[in-house]
């Protein structure tokens, strides 16, 4: 049956206090994302009771509403147009939320800006070298031989995905510079030069600077700047903090030209200082000191996971799945990437997956025990948009608005984690985040990965259905 989208807005409009409570407004995949003037005018209630809402949250200082995939756009549109006001971009809305948040939560932003656009070129790339993997791995599918082993005529397709997967995270550093320069306000092609620079052929590849260093294989090459002082001549393939930080000084120093500079002359003279300034700025100074930082950092992360994997897979598995609500999970990709650079493989990432898939398995428990219609609808289709990686129709729509169910959920991952740190599972790619995670751990861990899917599937399943009857019982027991 068709849905009244038109009478989906009204609600959602009278929900936040009007059209005169609302300053600006715009839609992801699944959320509205709107800035008011006085969320205390926000009646949650009414909004709670409109069709097709599944939760609403405030974080980075933007008011968001759960809709859900594919039916946002339909609310959205109609409920501009009720409101009254211009269509917007995410970037637009957060720009006007920022002014709210405090110096951390600015951070947490400008990673979430930077990373999210060039997230679906990560998940692909992951996917890919996962499947590529698959076809590789010995034993998997036939005995004491791979896929390629067996049909020799796979060798083609093989390298062409390879090719295919290995190119985002190559190029990773031009995927980076392309959206940090936009989202710091300079030239997006720009961006794109700088990070190509950092992975220009004629440097060392990152992944040998290891070996020159430590004089176990050739030596450091290097720019000799006029007999005055030496640069590296080194790249730095699959990194993340070198090209996001000369990405901001890019920035920097193409705006501060851009108001000195004579408006006849700026095509001229603009383009080639600035990279020519944050060119050298990044291979001299930039890129050796975030290495070294990005370095420390994973060692850091690598060291405490070693001493206490139980531990460290307990709390993140518990806090995952609140730290969505808070908009901090973005600052994961950056550590999983550097992960990746730096140890071959992450192991946060299949935790985040089985953290997703905990939240569909409480949802899809709700389902299971709802008897509104409008609750099972709910329930099923946040539980399916879970188990492919997009929670958040599952933690507001079903979970958080029953609590049970939340707990739920987080208990199963916290189990699901450990399990799977104490195994030492890695990723050596981020792939979709739900059910399909499987196919970008690699190949010696998935056994040990599927069963901590099974954990993630069944406890939090049980844990929902024994809450809401034990949750029943003491109702019915409780005096009239």
């Amino acid at each position: 049956m068709s849905k009244d989208y038109r009478r989906i807005a009204e609600g959602i409009l009278q929900g936040i206090g009007g059209k005169e409570n609302l300053v600006q407004a715009a839609h992801c995949v699944t959320r509205l994302r709107l800035v008011l003037k006085d969320e205390g005018k926000v009646d949650a209630d009414k909004l709670q009771k409109v069709e097709l809402v599944k939760g609403h949250f405030t974080n980075a200082g933007v008011f968001q509403i759960v809709i859900g995939p594919n039916e946002v756009e339909k609310v959205y549109k109609e409920f501009v147009e009720l409101a009254g006001v211009e269509t917007a971009t995410v970037s637009d809305v957060k720009e006007v939320g920022a002014k709210k948040l405090n110096p951390f939560q600015r951070l947490i932003k400008t990673f979430s800006d930077v990373f999210m656009p060039i997230l679906p070129a990560i998940i692909t790339a992951g996917l890919l070298m996962g499947i590529n993997n698959l076809i590789g791995a010995e034993g998997l599918f036939i005995e004491d031989k791979s896929l390629l082993e067996a049909y020799p005529d796979l060798q083609g397709l093989w390298d062409l995905i390879n090719t295919m997967a290995n190119t985002a995270f190559v190029f990773l550093p031009a995927i980076v510079g392309w959206s940090a320069a936009k989202r710091f306000g300079g030239s997006e092609i720009l961006g794109i030069v700088l990070g190509l620079l950092l992975v220009h052929p004629d440097l060392l590849n990152a992944w040998n600077y290891g070996k020159a260093a430590a004089g176990i294989e050739g030596e450091i090459p290097y720019f000799d700047i006029l007999g005055l002082f030496q640069i590296e001549k080194v790249g730095y393939q699959g990194q993340i903090l070198p090209v996001f930080v000369a990405a901001y000084v890019l920035s920097v120093v193409e705006k501060w030209l851009k108001k000195r500079v004579p408006n006849a002359i700026q095509l001229l003279v603009v383009p080639i200082t600035t990279i020519v300034i944050t060119g050298g700025l990044a291979l001299a100074v930039i890129g050796p000191v975030t290495r070294h930082l990005g370095d420390l950092l994973t060692q850091g992360i690598v060291m405490i996971y070693d001493a206490a994997p139980a531990v460290g897979a307990l709390l993140f598995g518990s806090l995952y799945a609140p730290l969505v609500i808070t908009g901090m999970h973005h600052m994961f990709i950056a550590v999983d990437l550097q992960l990746i650079t730096q140890n071959g493989g992450t192991f946060i990432w299949p935790m985040i997956a089985l953290s997703n898939i905990a939240q569909g398995s409480a949802a899809l428990a709700m389902f299971w025990v709802a008897k509104n219609a409008n609750e099972k609808s709910m329930a099923s289709t946040s539980a399916l948009s879970a188990y492919f990686g997009i929670t958040e129709p599952a933690m507001f729509g079903v979970n958080l608005r029953h609590k049970f169910p939340f707990y739920a959920a987080l208990t199963g991952s916290a189990l699901g984690a450990v399990f799977i740190s104490l195994n030492g599972v890695l990723a050596p790619a981020i792939g979709v985040g739900g059910l399909p995670a499987f196919i970008s751990i690699m190949v010696q861990h998935i056994p040990m990965f599927l069963v901590g899917m099974a954990i993630v599937l069944i406890v939090p399943f049980v844990l929902t259905i024994l809450f809401h009857h034990i949750g029943k019982k003491r109702t019915q027991k409780s005096p009239a």
